[in-house]
């Protein structure tokens, strides 16, 4: 923690009190929370950034889309657009926002949905000709106005959030007690060789209660880049000299996987928007070897002058140990919701 941190560390105990007080209003029903007569379920965190939403999100599209009607709807973080929007053919990064977007291009049975109004955009989503029939809410753990049928809470590996303290001291939104109002807790990021004794000790530590599940997951690579006509194994070009690029939250680990010692790493703030001055740069930079990016930063790049050099990999989501015990709590909340 460094010292600008600890300076403020006031702030994060005010700041606390007022969450905490906020919570109490909902939890009493003094502040008032929609309901909904669909199956919802809201996958979100209690620290700022980083947990892996996205591909949780996707791991539960995957799931579900081909058995029920599924909708997401996301806040839309740093769009161009303002209120209600229903993504279509005509829909962009600029439009939805990069992750959205993202679910768009790569789910195309499935409906794509923003509006920082949870609530009217449940209301608009359920309005729509073709009603879904669950809806996947990204990012809405602290979104009390609506509440959801089902919650996710997602806390990565190394940076648990019982480990952390509130903003702007650490990263925590809200009081780690906030974690009870999570069905599942599912540690993101882990090794992919995390032990059982190892797992124990996280359960210890996050002092979930006996009715919560606790699941652990990993990132999971392809072993293939993609560009706009054209699929290259990764081990075909793991030696070549490329530049490697992520406006990404903690892009550490897909620097790791892909860089050799002649490539360069160039960093961008999460979700950003690149200026003709940041394309620019990049092309400099990378003369004309490849330019490999995260799938979140492709779709807001794929339409931009560096598309005849630029690939993107894929991740997901999986589990370490007790998918199918996952899967099934997941479908059984569908089930028993959507025949009541």
């Amino acid at each position: 923690m460094n010292l600008l941190r600890k300076i403020l560390f006031p702030f994060a105990i005010l700041y606390g009190f007022i969450t905490s007080i906020r919570n109490f209003l909902f939890d009493k029903e003094i502040l008032k929370s929609t309901s909904f007569d669909i199956p919802v379920i809201a996958v979100g965190n209690l620290s700022v950034g980083g947990t892996g939403k996205t591909p949780q999100i996707e791991y539960l599209i995957r799931l579900l889309s081909n058995q029920y009607k599924v909708a997401t709807l996301s806040r839309g973080y740093k769009r161009k657009s303002e209120g209600f929007v229903l993504a279509d053919a005509t829909s962009n990064a600029a439009v939805l926002g990069d992750e959205p977007f993202q679910f768009y291009q790569k789910f195309p049975n499935i409906q794509v949905a923003v509006d920082a109004n949870r609530t009217n955009g449940i209301t608009q989503l359920l309005s729509q000709k073709i009603r879904p029939q669950i809806i996947l809410l990204d990012d809405a753990y602290q979104h009390r106005k609506v509440k959801a049928g089902f919650y996710i809470l997602l806390t990565s590996y190394g940076d648990l959030y019982s480990d952390d303290f509130m903003l702007p001291t650490g990263n925590l939104r809200e009081s780690r007690r906030g974690a009870n109002r999570a069905n599942i807790v599912i540690v993101t990021k882990c090794p992919k060789n995390l032990s059982d004794e190892e797992q124990s000790e996280i359960w210890k530590k996050l002092k979930l209660t006996p009715s919560q599940q606790l699941y652990f997951t990993f990132i999971d690579y392809d072993d293939a880049i993609y560009g706009k006509d054209e699929k290259i194994a990764v081990n075909e070009i793991k030696n070549e000299s490329k530049l490697l690029l992520a406006g990404i939250a903690k892009p550490t680990p897909f620097f790791n996987y892909l860089k050799n010692e002649n490539d360069e790493c160039l960093t961008f703030p999460d979700h950003h928007h690149f200026s003709e001055k940041d394309l620019d740069e990049i092309q400099y930079k990378a003369q004309n070897k490849k330019i490999i990016t995260t799938e979140k930063d492709y779709v807001r790049l794929k339409d931009s002058k560096l598309i005849s050099q630029l690939y993107y990999l894929p991740i997901k989501s999986t589990f370490i140990n007790n998918q199918q015990n996952f899967d099934a709590t997941i479908f059984n909340y569908v089930k028993i919701n959507l025949e009541s």
